[in-house]
């Protein structure tokens, strides 16, 4: 285990300060390997998942350099942080303030969904960090209320969620606003063939960083899987949720309206839940987001696309009331529990339509869920359609085995 603090890493004074009143003193590895890079004036492409401490990675180092210069108010960005949800870009602000509170750094966050009018106030005013989601960002770029000519620091978060949600050509385009020489930092939770090419076309010479591979959990994550008929996962999700060890939970759903449906049928069992999905407002997310972090609602229904920027302290279990259909977007789920140290819960509710998913989650996790019978629901019928599906995995592999040794289905 390292021994390192982060006033080994060269960083300033108020930097110092404001991360031992966050009591912060020993980086995690992703900030280990990052923060000396960025340092040294190097692109970096760094593949780390939400909950690794990735904002800290490459904001600190960016805070650090304006620490160095002192602006003045007036002045243009000097940093700007593309990011696939308005969540995400609210979260990075706070980190951004938490951070630079001794060095008197100037944010603003510009995403869609709010009004404009006090983004464009304050960019007027002047700041040293832009947090921005692309589709507002290029609006306001349209109407020439940014100026990217100063900015020495791009920031890609998330790019994989970014590509997922078809961002691939605002990112380009925006990133020809930004002029060369700069710095590009890119950070992926995978690294996909898709996120390499944008890499080089943005980047210059780049270091790579990797602290963990994708399907890597935790060990303190218990991982149980529920063998239940589909008209019975409302029955069992409120019988999981009235046990008192259940205090706070993230639960998924494949849509937005199954959240909603989820949300509402939770508040009419007399739990209260809230629905965070893209179809509701920036300001009904956020109130959504808000209740769930001060604890008024015990539950929050969220789907895939709005919930990586969902960082939330103290979450005891996630629930997938539906199984992703991308065996990784499992990993990032379960991830938002068992911070810090703490033990979490993963349940995934299992039926007859989830089995093929939940093959390739155990593929991917390299490990078989624990298998969780002894609740009223339990399905021996669902149970039997994954022994089968795996018995029938099995053939399959063993006639391609027999194809002869130069086929693609020998490898």
């Amino acid at each position: 285990m390292s021994t390192m603090k982060f006033s080994d890493l060269g960083l300033s004074e108020p930097v110092l300060r404001a991360l031992a009143d966050c009591g912060y003193t020993t980086p995690t590895p992703i900030q280990e390997a990052a923060i000396p890079i960025v340092n040294e004036g190097h692109d970096l492409i760094a593949c780390a998942q939400t909950g690794t401490g990735k904002t800290a990675a490459f904001m600190l180092p960016v805070i650090d350099d304006i620490a160095t210069r002192g602006s003045n108010p007036g002045d243009d960005p000097l940093a700007l942080v593309l990011t696939p949800t308005r969540e995400l870009a609210l979260q990075i602000e706070e980190n951004v303030r938490a951070y630079g509170k001794h060095v008197g750094t100037r944010s603003c966050v510009i995403l869609g969904g709010v009004s404009s009018g006090p983004q464009i106030n304050a960019l007027r005013r002047g700041v040293d960090v832009v947090i921005a989601t692309p589709g507002r960002l290029i609006d306001l770029l349209e109407q020439g209320e940014v100026n990217l000519g100063d900015v020495d620091f791009l920031i890609l978060d998330e790019a994989d969620r970014m590509l997922d949600l078809g961002f691939v050509h605002d990112v380009r385009w925006i990133s020809d606003q930004v002029p060369r020489p700069r710095q590009t930092l890119l950070f992926s939770a995978t690294m996909s063939p898709a996120v390499r090419s944008l890499a080089s076309t943005v980047q210059t010479d780049a270091q790579s960083v990797s602290v963990a591979p994708p399907a890597t959990v935790a060990d303190n994550i218990d991982q149980q899987v529920m063998f239940v008929k589909k008209e019975h996962k409302p029955d069992l999700l409120v019988d999981l949720l009235q046990v008192d060890a259940t205090e706070r939970a993230l639960v998924f759903t494949g849509t937005k309206m199954a959240a909603t449906l989820v949300a509402r049928h939770l508040e009419q069992a007399g739990i209260k839940a809230e629905a965070i999905h893209s179809n509701k407002s920036q300001s009904q997310r956020q109130r959504a987001l808000d209740k769930f972090t001060e604890g008024k609602a015990r539950v929050l229904v969220a789907t895939d696309i709005v919930a990586r920027g969902i960082d939330v302290d103290d979450i005891t279990h996630v629930i997938n009331y539906e199984l992703p259909h991308d065996a990784e977007n499992y990993v990032h789920r379960i991830g938002r529990t068992a911070r810090a140290g703490k033990a979490g819960v993963a349940v995934s509710l299992c039926c007859v339509e989830d089995v093929s998913n939940l093959r390739g989650v155990e593929s991917l996790v390299k490990q078989p869920l624990r298998v969780v019978d002894d609740h009223r629901w339990h399905s021996e019928t669902v149970a039997a359609c994954l022994v089968a599906s795996g018995r029938a995995a099995r053939q399959r592999a063993r006639a391609g085995r027999g194809r002869g040794s130069g086929s693609k289905w020998a490898r």
